[in-house]
């Protein structure tokens, strides 16, 4: 799939300055971009989801506890 973006130039020169300062593309550092924004936010869906739970039941559990619960 190819799509394209309309930048001004002063935004091209920026995202060009990026990629060859990290030695990829533009078009790779536009789809990093993308995948680590999506990666963020799933991290912080899945951070506020367990502190939801948390707040639920906040027992919690040292190491060696969770280490005998789990019979590790």
């Amino acid at each position: 799939m190819s799509f394209s973006i309309r930048l001004t130039e002063s935004e091209r020169k920026l995202a060009e300055s990026y990629a060859k300062i990290h030695g990829i593309s533009v078009a790779e550092a536009f789809k990093r971009s993308l995948f680590e924004k999506i990666e963020d936010e799933y991290d912080i869906t899945v951070a506020d989801e367990a502190y939801r739970e948390y707040l639920k039941n906040p027992k919690t559990y040292t190491h060696e506890e969770a280490k005998e619960l789990l019979d590790l």
